[in-house]
């Protein structure tokens, strides 16, 4: 079931992976045939977190050269070394802090940023709020060999915490994956593209939108929904504000940062991204498809950052920070990670080399990456957005 569109060439999973994916397209087709067409925020969901089915609820590899995608931190140091910088400015700010990390992948921007930390800078607490018990996993192994001395300091949550603390929220590419509605514009009507069965798979469908996803749409658009092209498709992301709220109530006062894939709202709905910012990730390929052996590959869209400062407002937090990855990196050491290069052997220097080429040039991650501090109760200005400010773009 759902096997790729004609125009794709991505690689046949091999037997045992292609019954995973079956057992999740029946629980998919069978909720499909009882309730009618499916929101896609519902099949993004499902195909992304149904308990032992779902690409991050089942045991495979996602993450590195084994897996689907390369997150900034899996390419090496760097990323987490300029981190580090910043995290330093706000712990002596900040004083006595926690950090807590949504997602950590493989662990490798926990293992980098605390060995990157001087001792008077390292948090009192590294919290972890990982849903996927397979990452979970990956991740105490991984800490445990790479920071005996520090991993006491590490705890896993299964939920936000619930009591108050002070200190640094991390989200290195974790809005991207949260589910998404897709809508289509047939004129100035809106319409909800839903998930139907076709053919052995599943296929798109519209039906006019709810009144909750309706006026969504129309109050991120605004004026600009006349002027977009009939047939205009996009994403839009309702859970955010709620989630937000979640993950941040508890952040008595500090900052939470967040690096994701994303465009300022007046790019995100541009007419020339006239089908959206859907893209799926498998075996280091990306496409547009998501019924391609769902469970087995990574589905995502880009993030609306305006919408991210909207729900930070009414979550009572204060954006204090908006730019591009590689602003944010030269602003935060970059340039010493570089005068560093000329001392490495030649074989470290030339990964350290391509490493920081892929997170700072524009046609890699440096401009399709931003970066967006929130703050709660902090008055300081953090030096990672000292070089160039996006923020008149929201």
């Amino acid at each position: 079931m759902a096997s790729p569109s004609p125009a794709l060439i991505l690689p046949e999973p091999p037997a045992e992976l292609k019954q995973l994916s079956a057992r999740l397209c029946r629980r998919l087709s069978d909720s499909i045939a009882s309730d009618g067409p499916m929101p896609f925020s519902r099949f993004m969901e499902r195909a992304l977190y149904e308990p032992g089915l779902g690409y991050y609820s089942a045991g495979l590899h996602k993450l590195g050269a084994e897996g689907d995608f390369v997150t900034a931190p899996e390419l090496g140091p760097v990323f987490a070394r300029c981190l580090a910088q910043q995290v330093t400015q706000l712990a002596a700010h900040i004083g006595a802090y926690q950090i807590l990390e949504l997602g950590a992948g493989t662990g490798a921007l926990v293992a980098d940023l605390l060995q990157a930390l001087d001792a008077p800078a390292l948090p009192e607490r590294y919290l972890i709020l990982e849903p996927s018990a397979d990452l979970r996993r990956v991740q105490q192994q991984k800490l445990g060999e790479a920071l005996p001395d520090l991993h006491d300091r590490i705890e896993w949550l299964d939920e936000p915490p619930t009591t108050p603390w002070t200190g640094i929220l991390l989200a290195n590419e974790v809005l991207d994956a949260l589910p998404v509605e897709r809508f289509r514009l047939a004129g100035v009507q809106v319409e909800q593209l839903c998930v139907i069965e076709a053919n052995g798979g599943f296929a798109w469908t519209t039906q006019i939108a709810p009144p909750p996803l309706d006026q969504a749409v129309r109050q991120a658009l605004g004026k600009g929904l006349a002027q977009l092209p009939d047939g205009f498709e996009s994403e839009i992301c309702p859970m955010l504000p709620a989630w937000l709220q979640a993950v941040t109530s508890s952040l008595s006062r500090g900052s939470a940062l967040f690096v994701d894939y994303g465009y300022p709202r007046s790019v995100y709905y541009a007419a020339e991204r006239r089908m959206g910012t859907l893209i799926c990730h498998y075996r280091h390929r990306s496409h547009a498809d998501p019924f391609f052996y769902p469970g087995l590959q990574d589905i995502s869209a880009f993030v609306d950052f305006t919408a991210l400062a909207e729900a930070a407002d009414a979550a009572g937090l204060r954006m204090v920070g908006y730019t591009s990855q590689a602003m944010f990196l030269l602003a935060s050491g970059l340039e010493a990670q570089l005068a560093e290069l000329a001392g490495l052997p030649d074989r470290q220097r030339l990964a350290r080399a391509a490493e920081v080429r892929e997170l700072t040039l524009p046609s890699a991650m440096g401009e399709k990456f931003q970066v967006m501090a929130l703050a709660r109760n902090l008055d300081l200005d953090l030096h990672g957005f000292e070089l160039l400010d996006l923020s008149h773009q929201l």
